[in-house]
């Protein structure tokens, strides 16, 4: 018996702890400033609301990126192949691939969440020089 499972597990998102700066990047990135402003008796004031929220955004998705890549540094993990193979191979050596194997799986979580951030803050930035220029 095969089965799949889709979408979103029950946590939501505890499990993603970027999940809520995502949504309000790819919320503002939907925004278009002309449907924005289209009918509006104050289109500065707006504009200017608009400009400085879309750089709230993006300051904390570089503040988040900032901590990512720090989650990226340090040792390396993988040094572990500089040691013998009598090293490896004695009962520290097992203990020693369960801190690799999680140190990699970290750094592997820690990018993916980086390649999420900065392709959506990529698609913001456009739209926080347009707002600039029509402010």
């Amino acid at each position: 018996m095969l089965t799949t499972t889709m979408g979103v597990t029950g946590h939501g998102a505890a499990d993603d702890p970027d999940e809520v700066l995502c949504t309000r990047l790819r919320d503002l990135a939907l925004v278009e400033l002309d449907a924005l402003v289209g009918g509006v008796a104050d289109e500065v004031a707006l504009i200017h609301a608009f400009a400085d929220d879309v750089a709230d955004a993006l300051r904390e998705a570089r503040s988040r990126i900032a901590t990512l890549r720090g989650a990226l540094g340090g040792a390396d993990p993988l040094a572990v192949l500089d040691a013998t193979i009598r090293q490896r191979a004695s009962d520290a050596g097992v203990a020693g691939a369960d801190r690799v194997r999680a140190r990699l799986s970290a750094q592997a979580d820690a990018a993916r969440a980086l390649a999420r951030l900065a392709d959506l803050a990529a698609g913001l930035v456009a739209k926080l020089f347009e707002a600039d220029r029509r402010r």
